[in-house]
């Protein structure tokens, strides 16, 4: 070695050791101030404020999270969302979430207290909680809907009326014409049992507020160990009594060498700067490694895959996590050529993976206020549940992704509506026997969710999906719900489709799986008579497919409801099997559950109708073993990047059979 360099050697290792030094004994001085500093705060009569909140002007920003800042104003510390101030009323740290409610509601001078913005997520490290619904104002309208859950007296006057709703889907039923009004906003409320919400003022539901959720982090390990927690930008710091360490107190993991040294040269001046470089230089490969396996360690753990490897090693529920550039690509950066259809929550794009394999992703729109809840809930669901008749999900990004993206299984030939009354209908294409295999597969996929403790809650022929083979594939579970066993049924915002909702669900917020019931009633109808469930150009009483087949049912007309095409008149067989169906959905779509049958009967009486009239060629069903049925109530089986990928069986159901 060159003894020029061994002298800088020699300086350079003596000035590190002395900044080291330095910066070690500095810390050992100011870090109680800091432990101390982060100690939890109290804003009047509200609950402690901590981690990952902090107060400004009282605390320092490292003792919470950036997006947690908020303001004392004597007694209630107030969080700014959407452009308007919101009283937190309590924090549940246990389950990380918060009770908060809009200020204006508590300003006993404001004679209006109406919400003036739209309320969004987005962009925030927060997410809805499961009982969270929507409270849509309407200012300054000319016209005047029927179905008001609240009226705004002190916006409204002679010609202009402002008035409050849960759902707006009502409201574009009756064709209210929302270009009659000024603005509107939507104004989130805690709607678990709106029936209660429905005997109060529209601002009393306001002060009740509603719950907000943020991601599980390593604050509760902190405090288990004696730290107070904090964040360094977007990162998790534990302060500690000695120091700050990485997760808890009593880990060992001390704030590591790289960030002290990084502290160190980023205040000691070019010159060290200049010193460090040619230093580097000198001994790149060694340091090169150390960096390299320090920021792994710090970030993702230990493992002998590369990085890229462990990034798509990393599994949702079991489902595996995919790169949001790689899905970019596979939809040739969403290319509207690519897209497939348009649903109440985002669109979908058919896509090809780097493996070859055509998917269609699923792009949630950004300002849907409840994307996240219905990203983890499709996710969680579908990921748990197997059987031959549901769409596959191969998979997503992560729920932190700038935008949330579900990967499923491509099946290209469309839904039921395309084929009963859309894009591709044909005349007489779509055989009675084949639309029998595709009622018997859906009510066997829907039995299979009720039996696993699902509730679909938008059962409509959108969602039915067909391969080329025309095998049914429900999807879009988007809106699904888990059902507790130990109870009748759920308190909740009515939510689907218009046509396709349970009247009693409209009317009592009470969700079964007869609602489920209800819907594939309606499907039943159109498969019978190929017609939409909701058409404003037929009569006002038969608007709805559903009173329209009660109807023409109770009447003994229901020659006048079938497809003409199907041979009703020409073959008995046929017109056997339809009045048998028609009979069947009559019973689905009774008005009080009870009086409906269950999916499980549904699918057996289908079952025998197809075979009292010989006609069972089409369909075959797949047996699901009995630990299949239960596998939502139990944790999901480890799955690899492609054992989703299942190869079901199903017999052609040739549309074009002879009846």
């Amino acid at each position: 070695m060159h003894p020029h360099t061994s002298k800088f050697g020699h300086s350079f290792q003596v000035l590190v050791i002395s900044i080291v030094f330095a910066i070690f004994f500095d810390q050992t001085l100011s870090v109680d101030l800091m432990f101390d500093a982060c100690k939890p705060q109290n804003c009047g009569n509200a609950p402690n404020i901590s981690y990952p909140f902090w107060i400004a002007n009282r605390q320092e920003s490292y003792c919470g999270h950036p997006h947690f800042e908020v303001a004392c104003n004597g007694k209630d510390p107030v969080l700014t969302i959407s452009n308007d101030d919101y009283i937190i009323k309590d924090v549940f740290y246990a389950n990380n979430s918060f009770l908060l409610a809009i200020q204006t509601v508590y300003d006993f001078n404001n004679s209006c207290p109406t919400p003036l913005h739209n309320f969004s997520i987005f962009r925030t490290p927060f997410e809805y909680s499961l009982g969270y619904a929507d409270l849509f104002f309407f200012y300054d309208c000319t016209s005047y809907p029927v179905d008001v859950t609240y009226p705004v007296a002190c916006a409204s006057n002679s010609t202009h009326h402002s008035f409050a709703v849960f759902h707006k889907e009502i409201l574009e039923h009756n064709k209210f014409s929302f270009e009659s009004c000024h603005s509107s906003v939507n104004a989130p409320v805690e709607g678990e049992d709106i029936r209660n919400l429905l005997e109060m003022n529209f601002t009393d539901v306001l002060r009740k507020g509603f719950v907000l959720e943020w991601s599980e982090d390593d604050c509760n390990d902190c405090k288990r160990s004696g730290g107070r927690c904090g964040s360094v930008g977007d990162e998790f710091i534990c302060y500690c009594p000695d120091q700050p360490h990485s997760k808890t107190c009593d880990d060992g993991d001390q704030l590591d060498w790289g960030r002290k040294l990084a502290i160190a040269f980023g205040t000691a001046g070019f010159t060290i700067v200049t010193m460090v470089l040619i230093y580097f230089i000198h001994r790149r490969c060694h340091k090169r490694r150390y960096a390299a396996s320090s920021w792994i360690s710090r970030n993702i753990s230990s493992h002998p895959s590369s990085t890229t490897d462990l990034e798509n090693a990393v599994t949702m529920y079991g489902v595996r996590i995919l790169k949001y550039s790689e899905l970019e690509k596979a939809t040739n950066y969403f290319d509207s050529k690519k897209e497939l259809g348009d649903g109440g929550f985002g669109t979908v794009y058919q896509g090809k993976l780097r493996d070859g394999r055509v998917v269609a992703v699923k792009r949630l729109y950004e300002h849907n206020y409840k994307r996240v809840e219905q990203f983890m809930n499709e996710i969680e669901i579908l990921a748990r549940l197997r059987h031959p008749n549901l769409v596959s999900l191969y998979g997503c990004t992560s729920r932190h992704c700038r935008e949330l993206l579900l990967v499923y299984e491509y099946i290209p030939n469309g839904t039921v509506a395309d084929h009963l009354h859309g894009e591709q209908v044909k005349p007489g294409s779509l055989s009675w026997n084949t639309r029998m295999s595709i009622a018997i597969q859906t009510a066997s996929a829907l039995s299979y969710l009720h039996a696993s403790d699902v509730i679909h809650r938008d059962v409509k022929t959108n969602n039915i999906l067909l391969d080329d083979n025309f095998c049914v594939k429900v999807a879009d579970f988007g809106l699904s719900r888990l059902f507790p066993n130990d109870v009748t049924h759920v308190s909740t915002a009515p939510q689907g489709t218009a046509g396709y909702v349970d009247p009693e669900y409209h009317e009592c917020y009470q969700l079964t799986n007869k609602s489920d019931v209800y819907s594939f009633g309606v499907v039943l109808i159109e498969l019978i008579s190929s017609k939409p469930a909701v058409d404003i150009t037929r009569h006002r009483h038969e608007i709805n497919l559903s009173n329209m087949a009660i109807n023409k049912i109770q009447n003994h007309a229901l020659h006048e409801l079938v497809d003409p095409f199907l041979g009703f008149e020409s073959d008995s067989k046929v017109r056997n099997m339809i009045t048998d169906v028609a009979e069947l959905a009559f019973q689905c779509l009774q008005s009080e559950r009870d009086m409906r049958p269950s999916m499980e009967k549904v699918l057996e009486n289908l079952k025998r109708i197809q075979g009292e009239n010989g006609n069972t060629e089409n369909t075959e069903e797949v047996e699901i073993p009995a630990d299949e049925v239960v596998l939502l109530k139990s944790d999901p089986p480890p799955l690899s990047p492609d054992s989703v990928n299942v190869n079901w069986i199903c017999r052609e159901a040739t549309p074009n059979a002879s009846s």
